[in-house]
């Protein structure tokens, strides 16, 4: 069995990974740490699993006992964390915050080395590394519907992107964007043009295609339902439709969770699963993709998943076989 450890084990990801990993068939949980919930069942906060666990959230941080942990701390919180505690050089680091998607070339952290953990990209990267950079939640709903086009070296002009995410993408703490009576019934954009998962997009949208001259606008939406991305992206291109289609089916035709569909899709095929889903329409010189993802899963934590079920070279799908919420 994989021992884990979960630190920020309180919030919306932490339960969404201690759900996942109770029903894994090759994961144990040893902690889940929370300082301000220790002592707690952990069913008293994540509510969802009420008879399903008696684990507690303790403060305490065994790494010794531990294979593998997932940071799922708020943005800028790991790198902290990594300067102030050691962890053990065997021990595997999933980190589901930003603090080290984008590559640069001074390490922030002496000796923790971070590979993007994009699996449709970067999966043999993945199977060797020590420490994972788990891609954010807009950025992969982005990246599946772009990577391909990018293999294509079709990104030449500015693609402008619309994408729209549920609130639990803000975090389980209460904002004026995230309670219900403001969400509900109401679409609102958000740092448009300045989103911060773009620089990891444009990273790998390099890495694909070799290069990046144009920008991607990116407007991001607040939408007014629970977890779910919806992404639209418009490129500009004269290569055939019956040429783009068939190069999206080659390129995702070994991705266990990415799925080209020859229809449309709607967002509720992929709430509550793994999976990313991607169509693509020609219309005139206009390429129309659309991809969706669950924000929690496939943009989160099921991802963080998959990418330790690469590190162990254990079944890729293990403990993420889920089926769609659609009704």
């Amino acid at each position: 069995m994989i021992k884990v450890g979960i630190l920020g084990a309180a919030g919306y990801t932490g339960g969404e990974l201690i759900r996942l990993l109770l029903n894994h068939p090759e994961a144990e949980i040893v902690f889940a740490n929370s300082e301000s919930n220790a002592g707690n069942l952990v069913s008293d906060v994540h509510e969802g699993l009420i008879g399903d666990t008696d684990l507690r959230f303790t403060d305490q941080m065994p790494f010794d006992q531990v294979d593998v942990v997932f940071f799922c701390f708020g943005h800028g919180k790991s790198e902290a964390f990594l300067k102030e505690h050691t962890i053990p050089a065997n021990v595997k680091i999933i980190d589901l915050a930003q603090d080290f998607r984008v590559k640069s070339e001074e390490l922030r952290v002496k000796n923790y080395n971070f590979v993007y953990g994009l699996p449709e990209i970067n999966k043999e990267e993945i199977a060797k590394a020590l420490h994972i950079a788990n891609p954010g939640c807009f950025a992969t709903c982005i990246q599946v519907a772009l990577l391909p086009a990018a293999n294509l070296n079709l990104l030449k002009e500015d693609v402008v992107v619309n994408a729209i995410t549920g609130s639990t993408g803000a975090g389980q703490k209460p904002g004026a964007t995230t309670h219900f009576s403001w969400r509900n019934n109401n679409l609102s954009i958000y740092k448009p043009f300045t989103h911060q998962h773009l620089a990891e997009i444009k990273q790998s949208i390099k890495q694909v295609q070799g290069y990046l001259d144009a920008d991607i606008d990116f407007i991001p939406y607040r939408g007014d339902f629970a977890r779910g991305i919806f992404c639209t992206a418009i490129i500009k291109t004269p290569a055939p439709e019956e040429d783009i289609i068939e190069a999206y089916k080659e390129f995702y035709k070994d991705a266990a969770f990415t799925h080209y569909s020859d229809k449309s899709i709607d967002l509720k095929q992929v709430v509550n699963t793994n999976k990313a889903l991607v169509h693509v329409e020609k219309y005139g010189n206009k390429l129309l993709v659309t991809s969706a993802i669950d924000n929690l899963l496939k943009g989160a934590v099921g991802q963080a998943v998959q990418n330790m079920n690469i590190l162990f070279g254990i079944d890729e799908t293990a403990g993420l076989k889920l089926k769609a919420s659609a009704f």
